[in-house]
Protein backbone atom coordinates (compact mmCIF):
# COMPACT_ATOMS: atom_id res chain seq x y z
CA UNK A 1 0.00 0.00 0.00
CA UNK A 2 1.25 3.47 -0.86
CA UNK A 3 2.47 5.61 2.01
CA UNK A 4 0.83 9.01 2.55
CA UNK A 5 3.02 12.08 2.23
CA UNK A 6 2.68 15.84 2.03
CA UNK A 7 3.57 18.06 -0.91
CA UNK A 8 3.45 21.77 -0.12
CA UNK A 9 2.98 24.08 -3.09
CA UNK A 10 4.81 27.35 -3.74
CA UNK A 11 2.66 28.72 -6.59
CA UNK A 12 4.59 32.01 -6.80
CA UNK A 13 7.87 30.64 -5.43
CA UNK A 14 9.84 33.30 -3.54
CA UNK A 15 7.79 36.28 -4.80
CA UNK A 16 6.35 38.31 -1.94
CA UNK A 17 4.76 41.70 -1.36
CA UNK A 18 6.71 42.33 1.84
CA UNK A 19 10.40 42.06 2.65
CA UNK A 20 10.95 40.38 6.03
CA UNK A 21 14.60 40.56 7.09
CA UNK A 22 14.52 37.01 8.42
CA UNK A 23 12.88 35.36 5.40
CA UNK A 24 15.06 32.46 4.23
CA UNK A 25 13.16 32.11 0.95
CA UNK A 26 13.75 35.50 -0.65
CA UNK A 27 17.33 34.57 -1.52
CA UNK A 28 16.04 31.76 -3.74
CA UNK A 29 15.57 34.32 -6.53
CA UNK A 30 19.19 33.79 -7.57
CA UNK A 31 18.96 30.03 -7.93
CA UNK A 32 15.42 29.02 -8.88
CA UNK A 33 14.62 28.93 -12.60
CA UNK A 34 11.59 30.69 -14.02
CA UNK A 35 9.84 30.30 -17.31
CA UNK A 36 11.14 32.52 -20.08
CA UNK A 37 9.73 36.07 -19.88
CA UNK A 38 7.92 35.26 -16.62
CA UNK A 39 7.08 38.14 -14.34
CA UNK A 40 8.02 37.85 -10.63
CA UNK A 41 4.39 37.46 -9.60
CA UNK A 42 3.48 34.87 -12.25
CA UNK A 43 1.98 31.73 -10.80
CA UNK A 44 2.26 28.09 -11.75
CA UNK A 45 1.27 27.47 -15.33
CA UNK A 46 -2.02 25.73 -16.02
CA UNK A 47 -0.07 22.66 -17.12
CA UNK A 48 1.88 22.43 -13.86
CA UNK A 49 -1.16 23.19 -11.71
CA UNK A 50 -3.25 20.50 -13.39
CA UNK A 51 -0.48 17.91 -13.11
CA UNK A 52 0.12 18.77 -9.46
CA UNK A 53 -3.49 18.48 -8.41
CA UNK A 54 -4.29 15.33 -10.39
CA UNK A 55 -1.07 13.54 -9.45
CA UNK A 56 -1.18 14.53 -5.79
CA UNK A 57 -4.77 13.37 -5.29
CA UNK A 58 -4.14 10.08 -7.11
CA UNK A 59 -0.97 9.40 -5.11
CA UNK A 60 -2.63 9.60 -1.70
CA UNK A 61 -3.98 6.35 -0.17
CA UNK A 62 -6.13 8.34 2.28
CA UNK A 63 -9.74 9.41 1.83
CA UNK A 64 -8.84 13.01 2.66
CA UNK A 65 -6.20 15.03 0.79
CA UNK A 66 -4.77 18.25 2.17
CA UNK A 67 -3.33 20.92 -0.08
CA UNK A 68 -1.03 23.52 1.46
CA UNK A 69 -0.33 26.75 -0.41
CA UNK A 70 2.64 28.81 0.76
CA UNK A 71 5.28 31.17 -0.54
CA UNK A 72 6.75 33.73 -0.76
CA UNK A 73 3.22 35.03 -0.75
CA UNK A 74 0.78 32.64 -2.47
CA UNK A 75 -2.05 35.19 -2.82
CA UNK A 76 0.10 36.98 -5.42
CA UNK A 77 -0.99 34.18 -7.76
CA UNK A 78 -4.38 35.88 -7.79
CA UNK A 79 -7.87 34.75 -6.95
CA UNK A 80 -8.35 33.42 -10.48
CA UNK A 81 -5.51 30.96 -9.92
CA UNK A 82 -7.13 29.54 -6.80
CA UNK A 83 -10.51 29.32 -8.51
CA UNK A 84 -8.83 27.15 -11.16
CA UNK A 85 -7.16 25.09 -8.44
CA UNK A 86 -10.45 24.38 -6.66
CA UNK A 87 -12.16 23.50 -9.94
CA UNK A 88 -9.38 21.03 -10.74
CA UNK A 89 -9.58 19.54 -7.25
CA UNK A 90 -13.31 18.96 -7.72
CA UNK A 91 -12.67 17.44 -11.14
CA UNK A 92 -10.04 14.96 -9.93
CA UNK A 93 -11.29 14.30 -6.37
CA UNK A 94 -12.67 10.86 -7.28
CA UNK A 95 -14.72 10.70 -4.09
CA UNK A 96 -11.97 11.97 -1.80
CA UNK A 97 -12.45 14.89 0.57
CA UNK A 98 -10.25 17.85 -0.33
CA UNK A 99 -8.94 20.36 2.22
CA UNK A 100 -7.00 23.53 1.52
CA UNK A 101 -4.65 25.45 3.79
CA UNK A 102 -3.39 28.89 2.78
CA UNK A 103 -0.43 30.46 4.59
CA UNK A 104 -0.48 34.21 3.99
CA UNK A 105 0.69 37.54 5.34
CA UNK A 106 -2.88 38.78 4.81
CA UNK A 107 -1.90 41.95 2.95
CA UNK A 108 -4.10 41.44 -0.11
CA UNK A 109 -7.08 39.79 1.58
CA UNK A 110 -10.31 41.65 0.85
CA UNK A 111 -14.00 40.81 0.88
CA UNK A 112 -13.87 38.92 -2.43
CA UNK A 113 -10.97 36.81 -1.19
CA UNK A 114 -12.73 36.05 2.09
CA UNK A 115 -15.97 35.11 0.33
CA UNK A 116 -14.00 32.62 -1.75
CA UNK A 117 -12.10 31.22 1.24
CA UNK A 118 -15.31 30.72 3.18
CA UNK A 119 -17.17 29.17 0.26
CA UNK A 120 -14.44 26.58 -0.28
CA UNK A 121 -13.63 25.89 3.37
CA UNK A 122 -10.03 27.12 3.33
CA UNK A 123 -8.11 27.18 6.58
CA UNK A 124 -5.97 30.31 6.69
CA UNK A 125 -2.63 30.51 8.42
CA UNK A 126 -1.89 34.15 9.15
CA UNK A 127 1.66 35.32 9.75
CA UNK A 128 1.76 37.75 12.66
CA UNK A 129 4.64 38.31 15.07
CA UNK A 130 2.78 39.91 17.95
CA UNK A 131 1.53 43.40 18.86
CA UNK A 132 2.19 46.30 16.50
CA UNK A 133 5.68 47.25 17.62
CA UNK A 134 6.91 43.65 17.68
CA UNK A 135 5.25 42.72 14.39
CA UNK A 136 6.63 45.74 12.57
CA UNK A 137 10.18 45.12 13.77
CA UNK A 138 10.85 42.84 10.79
CA UNK A 139 7.65 42.47 8.79
CA UNK A 140 7.94 45.51 6.54
CA UNK A 141 7.26 46.27 2.90
CA UNK A 142 10.12 46.53 0.39
CA UNK A 143 10.07 50.30 0.98
CA UNK A 144 10.27 49.88 4.75
CA UNK A 145 6.64 50.58 5.60
CA UNK A 146 4.92 48.74 8.47
CA UNK A 147 2.37 46.04 7.72
CA UNK A 148 0.62 45.57 11.06
CA UNK A 149 -2.54 47.56 10.30
CA UNK A 150 -3.08 45.70 7.02
CA UNK A 151 -2.75 42.39 8.81
CA UNK A 152 -5.28 43.47 11.42
CA UNK A 153 -7.65 44.44 8.61
CA UNK A 154 -7.26 40.88 7.32
CA UNK A 155 -8.09 39.52 10.78
CA UNK A 156 -11.31 41.52 10.89
CA UNK A 157 -12.33 40.35 7.43
CA UNK A 158 -11.63 36.72 8.26
CA UNK A 159 -13.81 37.05 11.35
CA UNK A 160 -16.52 38.88 9.42
CA UNK A 161 -16.75 36.07 6.87
CA UNK A 162 -16.27 33.35 9.47
CA UNK A 163 -13.12 32.02 7.81
CA UNK A 164 -11.18 29.83 10.26
CA UNK A 165 -7.63 30.97 10.83
CA UNK A 166 -4.63 30.16 12.95
CA UNK A 167 -1.46 32.13 13.47
CA UNK A 168 2.18 31.54 12.66
CA UNK A 169 4.59 33.62 14.74
CA UNK A 170 8.29 33.79 13.97
CA UNK A 171 10.26 34.08 17.20
CA UNK A 172 13.22 36.35 16.67
CA UNK A 173 15.72 38.27 18.77
CA UNK A 174 13.17 41.01 19.52
CA UNK A 175 9.77 39.46 20.28
CA UNK A 176 11.44 36.61 22.21
CA UNK A 177 11.78 39.05 25.11
CA UNK A 178 8.00 39.59 25.32
CA UNK A 179 6.34 36.15 25.55
CA UNK A 180 3.23 37.12 27.49
CA UNK A 181 2.59 40.18 25.36
CA UNK A 182 2.77 38.03 22.23
CA UNK A 183 0.60 35.24 23.63
CA UNK A 184 -2.07 37.51 25.06
CA UNK A 185 -2.22 39.53 21.86
CA UNK A 186 -2.75 36.43 19.74
CA UNK A 187 -5.57 35.36 22.04
CA UNK A 188 -7.11 38.82 21.81
CA UNK A 189 -7.32 38.69 18.02
CA UNK A 190 -9.01 35.30 18.21
CA UNK A 191 -6.18 32.88 17.49
CA UNK A 192 -7.01 29.56 19.11
CA UNK A 193 -4.36 27.66 17.14
CA UNK A 194 -0.87 29.06 17.48
CA UNK A 195 2.41 28.05 15.90
CA UNK A 196 5.70 29.49 17.13
CA UNK A 197 8.68 29.12 14.81
CA UNK A 198 12.14 29.97 16.18
CA UNK A 199 14.28 31.60 13.51
CA UNK A 200 17.94 30.63 13.43
CA UNK A 201 19.92 31.32 10.28
CA UNK A 202 23.64 30.73 9.99
CA UNK A 203 25.55 33.56 8.35
CA UNK A 204 27.42 30.98 6.31
CA UNK A 205 24.18 29.57 4.87
CA UNK A 206 23.39 32.79 3.03
CA UNK A 207 23.89 32.24 -0.65
CA UNK A 208 24.37 28.46 -0.39
CA UNK A 209 23.18 26.93 -3.64
CA UNK A 210 24.16 23.31 -3.33
CA UNK A 211 24.45 20.49 -0.83
CA UNK A 212 28.23 20.91 -0.73
CA UNK A 213 27.81 24.56 0.22
CA UNK A 214 25.34 23.52 2.91
CA UNK A 215 27.59 20.86 4.38
CA UNK A 216 30.57 23.22 4.38
CA UNK A 217 28.58 25.80 6.30
CA UNK A 218 26.92 23.66 8.94
CA UNK A 219 29.92 23.88 11.24
CA UNK A 220 29.42 27.64 11.57
CA UNK A 221 27.34 28.62 14.58
CA UNK A 222 27.58 32.31 13.75
CA UNK A 223 23.97 33.32 13.31
CA UNK A 224 22.46 36.38 11.70
CA UNK A 225 21.36 39.16 14.09
CA UNK A 226 17.63 38.39 13.91
CA UNK A 227 18.19 34.79 15.06
CA UNK A 228 16.76 33.76 18.40
CA UNK A 229 19.01 32.63 21.25
CA UNK A 230 18.29 29.04 22.31
CA UNK A 231 17.96 29.78 26.02
CA UNK A 232 15.80 32.82 25.38
CA UNK A 233 13.54 30.72 23.15
CA UNK A 234 13.25 28.20 25.97
CA UNK A 235 12.31 30.94 28.43
CA UNK A 236 9.80 32.34 25.92
CA UNK A 237 7.94 29.07 25.49
CA UNK A 238 8.08 28.29 29.22
CA UNK A 239 6.51 31.63 30.06
CA UNK A 240 3.70 30.96 27.61
CA UNK A 241 3.30 27.42 28.91
CA UNK A 242 2.88 28.65 32.49
CA UNK A 243 -0.01 30.86 31.46
CA UNK A 244 -1.51 28.34 29.07
CA UNK A 245 -1.44 25.42 31.50
CA UNK A 246 -3.29 27.44 34.14
CA UNK A 247 -5.93 28.99 31.92
CA UNK A 248 -6.21 27.81 28.33
CA UNK A 249 -5.75 24.06 27.92
CA UNK A 250 -8.32 22.77 25.39
CA UNK A 251 -9.20 26.37 24.50
CA UNK A 252 -5.94 27.43 22.89
CA UNK A 253 -3.91 24.88 20.94
CA UNK A 254 -0.18 25.51 20.64
CA UNK A 255 1.63 23.34 18.15
CA UNK A 256 4.74 22.77 20.27
CA UNK A 257 2.71 21.70 23.30
CA UNK A 258 0.48 19.47 21.19
CA UNK A 259 3.60 17.80 19.79
CA UNK A 260 5.16 17.28 23.18
CA UNK A 261 1.94 15.87 24.59
CA UNK A 262 1.92 13.34 21.77
CA UNK A 263 5.48 12.34 22.66
CA UNK A 264 4.69 12.02 26.37
CA UNK A 265 1.67 9.90 25.39
CA UNK A 266 3.85 7.50 23.43
CA UNK A 267 2.76 8.74 20.01
CA UNK A 268 4.72 10.28 17.18
CA UNK A 269 4.87 14.04 16.99
CA UNK A 270 2.89 15.67 14.21
CA UNK A 271 5.90 17.94 13.56
CA UNK A 272 8.51 16.48 11.25
CA UNK A 273 11.30 18.27 13.17
CA UNK A 274 10.55 16.06 16.20
CA UNK A 275 10.23 12.77 14.34
CA UNK A 276 13.01 10.18 14.22
CA UNK A 277 13.19 10.38 10.45
CA UNK A 278 11.67 12.75 7.93
CA UNK A 279 11.20 12.93 4.17
CA UNK A 280 7.39 12.84 4.03
CA UNK A 281 7.00 16.60 3.56
CA UNK A 282 8.21 17.73 0.17
CA UNK A 283 7.73 20.98 -1.71
CA UNK A 284 6.75 21.75 -5.30
CA UNK A 285 8.04 24.94 -6.84
CA UNK A 286 6.33 27.26 -9.30
CA UNK A 287 7.83 25.49 -12.33
CA UNK A 288 6.91 22.00 -11.09
CA UNK A 289 10.30 21.09 -9.64
CA UNK A 290 10.06 18.99 -6.48
CA UNK A 291 12.52 19.27 -3.60
CA UNK A 292 13.10 17.12 -0.53
CA UNK A 293 11.90 19.78 1.91
CA UNK A 294 10.86 23.41 2.09
CA UNK A 295 14.12 24.21 3.87
CA UNK A 296 16.27 22.25 1.43
CA UNK A 297 15.46 23.91 -1.87
CA UNK A 298 18.99 23.46 -3.17
CA UNK A 299 19.91 21.99 -6.52
CA UNK A 300 21.29 18.82 -4.91
CA UNK A 301 17.93 18.23 -3.24
CA UNK A 302 15.82 18.45 -6.36
CA UNK A 303 14.20 15.03 -6.66
CA UNK A 304 11.96 15.41 -9.69
CA UNK A 305 9.41 17.46 -11.57
CA UNK A 306 5.64 17.06 -11.49
CA UNK A 307 5.57 16.78 -15.29
CA UNK A 308 7.98 13.86 -15.25
CA UNK A 309 6.89 10.69 -13.50
CA UNK A 310 4.57 9.78 -10.66
CA UNK A 311 4.72 11.35 -7.22
CA UNK A 312 4.78 8.00 -5.44
CA UNK A 313 8.03 7.15 -7.20
CA UNK A 314 9.48 10.57 -6.44
CA UNK A 315 8.58 10.26 -2.77
CA UNK A 316 9.86 6.69 -2.61
CA UNK A 317 13.09 7.36 -4.47
CA UNK A 318 16.47 6.34 -3.03
CA UNK A 319 17.47 10.00 -2.83
CA UNK A 320 14.42 10.97 -0.80
CA UNK A 321 14.63 7.93 1.44
CA UNK A 322 18.25 8.76 2.19
CA UNK A 323 17.32 12.35 2.95
CA UNK A 324 14.67 11.21 5.42
CA UNK A 325 16.82 8.58 7.09
CA UNK A 326 19.81 10.89 7.45
CA UNK A 327 17.90 12.79 10.12
CA UNK A 328 18.45 9.82 12.44
CA UNK A 329 22.22 10.42 12.38
CA UNK A 330 22.33 12.26 15.67
CA UNK A 331 25.11 13.35 17.98
CA UNK A 332 26.23 11.48 21.09
CA UNK A 333 24.68 14.27 23.16
CA UNK A 334 21.32 13.48 21.59
CA UNK A 335 21.71 9.73 21.97
CA UNK A 336 22.31 10.11 25.71
CA UNK A 337 19.59 12.73 26.27
CA UNK A 338 16.56 11.75 28.35
CA UNK A 339 14.35 13.79 26.00
CA UNK A 340 15.44 12.04 22.83
CA UNK A 341 11.91 10.62 22.46
CA UNK A 342 10.51 14.17 22.25
CA UNK A 343 13.06 15.77 19.95
CA UNK A 344 15.15 13.26 17.98
CA UNK A 345 17.83 15.86 17.39
CA UNK A 346 15.57 18.63 16.06
CA UNK A 347 15.51 19.58 12.39
CA UNK A 348 18.79 19.07 10.49
CA UNK A 349 18.56 22.67 9.28
CA UNK A 350 19.22 23.74 12.88
CA UNK A 351 22.29 21.55 13.35
CA UNK A 352 24.93 24.26 13.27
CA UNK A 353 26.90 22.87 16.22
CA UNK A 354 28.97 19.69 16.34
CA UNK A 355 29.79 17.19 19.07
CA UNK A 356 33.27 15.91 19.90
CA UNK A 357 33.17 13.58 16.90
CA UNK A 358 32.10 16.28 14.48
CA UNK A 359 28.47 15.10 14.26
CA UNK A 360 26.09 18.03 13.64
CA UNK A 361 24.02 19.09 16.64
CA UNK A 362 21.07 21.50 16.97
CA UNK A 363 21.86 25.03 18.01
CA UNK A 364 18.43 25.08 19.73
CA UNK A 365 19.26 22.08 21.94
CA UNK A 366 19.64 24.07 25.17
CA UNK A 367 16.31 25.75 24.57
CA UNK A 368 14.42 22.54 23.96
CA UNK A 369 15.97 20.89 27.01
CA UNK A 370 14.86 23.87 29.06
CA UNK A 371 11.32 23.53 27.71
CA UNK A 372 11.05 19.77 28.12
CA UNK A 373 12.34 19.78 31.68
CA UNK A 374 10.02 22.64 32.62
CA UNK A 375 6.85 21.05 31.25
CA UNK A 376 7.69 17.44 32.12
CA UNK A 377 5.45 16.96 35.16
CA UNK A 378 2.43 18.62 33.61
CA UNK A 379 2.89 16.65 30.39
CA UNK A 380 3.00 13.40 32.36
CA UNK A 381 -0.20 14.39 34.14
CA UNK A 382 -2.01 15.25 30.90
CA UNK A 383 -0.81 12.09 29.19
CA UNK A 384 -2.14 10.02 32.08
CA UNK A 385 -5.48 11.82 32.03
CA UNK A 386 -5.88 11.11 28.34
CA UNK A 387 -4.91 7.47 28.86
CA UNK A 388 -7.65 7.19 31.47
CA UNK A 389 -10.22 8.72 29.16
CA UNK A 390 -10.29 12.03 30.97
CA UNK A 391 -9.69 15.50 29.48
CA UNK A 392 -6.20 16.96 29.45
CA UNK A 393 -7.72 20.22 30.69
CA UNK A 394 -7.88 18.67 34.19
CA UNK A 395 -4.27 19.77 34.48
CA UNK A 396 -5.41 23.35 35.03
CA UNK A 397 -6.74 22.61 38.50
CA UNK A 398 -3.40 21.03 39.41
CA UNK A 399 -1.36 23.82 37.86
CA UNK A 400 -3.30 26.47 39.74
CA UNK A 401 -2.50 24.80 43.05
CA UNK A 402 1.22 25.38 42.55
Amino acid sequence: MAKPFHLMAKPTSFSCNIDCDYCFYLEKERQLPRAKNAKPSDAMSDEVLRAYIKNYINSQPTSQVEFAWQGGEPTLAGLGFFRKAVALQQRFANGKTIRNNLQTNGIVLNEEWCQFLKEHNFLVGLSVDGPEELHNAYRLTATGKPTFKKVMRAVELLKQYDVPFNTLTVINNINVKHPKAVYRFLKEIGSHYQQYIPVVESRALQGAESLNDLIASTHSAECLPFSVDANEFGDFMNSIFDEWVRNDVSEVFIQLFESTLAAWSGRQSSQCIFQKTCGDAMVIEQNGDIYSCDHYVYRDHKIGNILQGKLNKTHGSKQQNKFGNDKANISRTCQECSYLFACYGDCPKHRFLTDEKGVPHSILCAGYKKIFSHIDNHMKFMANELAQGRPASNVMSVANMV
